[in-house]
């Protein structure tokens, strides 16, 4: 794997551990191997410290006008129909009591008595939910579509996001919501060397940002990390704790290596992360941030897949957050654009700006700030769990 995204696990691992609680955690059943080669392509025994890579964000969601003339250009109409994702049909919520935002609600969207989408509300009240993703269809008539909150059948004529936003005031629950879940999916192809160990050191500058946060949250984290069919594991990971000691002791066990072709085992990962990762239903905060630099295999089935992990992440609430590393393409990036707008997440791309790492795509996107990747990730979370 490249510099880039050695120095990009540090900082996770150094974000990790500056949360503060208690807990346990179990790992996946598949160990390295201690002997691994770890001697691969990239990174020549540079040493890491954190805090040097940089990143950008774009929101799809916030730029809509944007994405939709993007869709329209030759080079990437075809997007869509590669990937199966058409957000046509955006029908956009806030719920809310007397103007106060009620976080963790259920929304589902329902057609001739199936939920064909649901979400959860976030910590601004907004959710976005969608007809006909997986179909190439234009609704002009939504009068065939109801809509439950909590479970309560809600008598209100819908509107598409073109139209306005669907704004619904209930009665908040008692729920007092402190709970952020985080897991760190990652791509761990490719040589690692052992700047893993050099960044440990750097542990304090990274703790005293998220401490800065909010004490009155419990952070729980997990992490997946994945490779390919054929390699050593498919997929291993530590599973959600607010023991943040377990968290950081397993990413400092794991090295890189394997892969070979250019796409990686990215669905098998994210079916892990989203479906057998325990997320609770009661949340302030869920997002999964997904490190990569390949996309997944190319196939009818796998495509599927995706498309069912990524409807269940939106069910429970989850921001799929990608973070695309140096070697992507353009249909990576579509692909991961696609998965950040369907969950109500962003999208997140390392630049050259650090001068580390191999060159990095230049994101379809408008105009944007240049930030730290650690300081880009510590304000994602903040932003959404405030």
């Amino acid at each position: 794997m490249k510099t880039i995204l050695r120095l990009t696990l540090l900082q996770i691992s150094l974000f990790l551990f500056a949360c503060t609680g208690d807990g346990t955690s179990e790992s996946g059943p598949t160990d390295f191997a201690s002997s691994e080669d770890a001697s691969g392509g990239g990174g020549g025994g540079q040493q890491g410290q954190a805090g040097l890579v940089t990143a950008g964000e774009w929101n799809d969601l916030t730029n809509w006008d944007f994405w939709n003339n993007i869709l329209n250009e030759k080079d990437y109409s075809e997007m869509p129909a590669y990937w199966s994702f058409y957000h046509k049909n955006r029908i956009s919520f806030i719920v809310q009591n007397n103007n106060t935002p009620i976080n963790n609600a259920t929304i589902e969207l329902i057609r001739n008595d199936a939920v064909i989408w649901a979400a959860k509300t976030d910590n601004f009240g907004k959710a976005e939910l969608w007809a006909g993703i997986f179909q190439d269809e234009h609704l002009t008539d939504l009068n065939n579509l109801s809509l439950k909150i909590n479970g309560v059948l809600i008598n209100q004529n819908l509107v598409l996001f073109k139209d306005g936003i669907n704004e619904i005031d209930i009665t908040p629950n008692t729920q007092n919501l402190n709970n952020v879940e985080l897991s760190f999916i990652v791509d761990a192809t490719g040589s690692m060397g052992d700047e893993l160990e050099f960044l440990k050191e750097d542990l304090k500058s990274v703790i005293n940002k998220v401490k800065q946060d909010d004490a009155n949250l419990d952070i729980f984290t997990s992490t997946v990390f994945y490779r390919d069919e054929g390699d050593a594991y498919v997929t291993k990971a530590s599973h959600f704790t607010n023991d943040l000691d377990e968290t950081i002791a397993f990413i400092n066990e794991q090295s890189a290596n394997g892969g070979g072709d250019f796409p990686e085992a990215v669905h098998s990962a994210l079916d892990l992360a989203i479906n057998d990762l325990q997320w609770s239903d009661s949340a302030k905060t869920r997002i999964a941030f997904l490190l990569l630099d390949a996309p997944p295999h190319y196939t009818p089935v796998i495509v599927e897949n995706i498309q069912n992990t990524i409807k269940a992440a939106a069910k429970k609430g989850i921001k799929v957050i990608p973070i695309t590393a140096s070697g992507i393409d353009k249909n990576t990036e579509f692909l991961m654009r696609f998965m950040a707008i369907s969950t109500n997440a962003t999208y997140v791309f390392i630049t050259n700006d650090s001068g580390i790492g191999n060159d990095h795509l230049e994101p379809s996107v408008g105009q944007y700030e240049v930030e730290k990747l650690n300081d880009l990730m510590v304000r994602l979370i903040k932003k959404y769990s405030e």
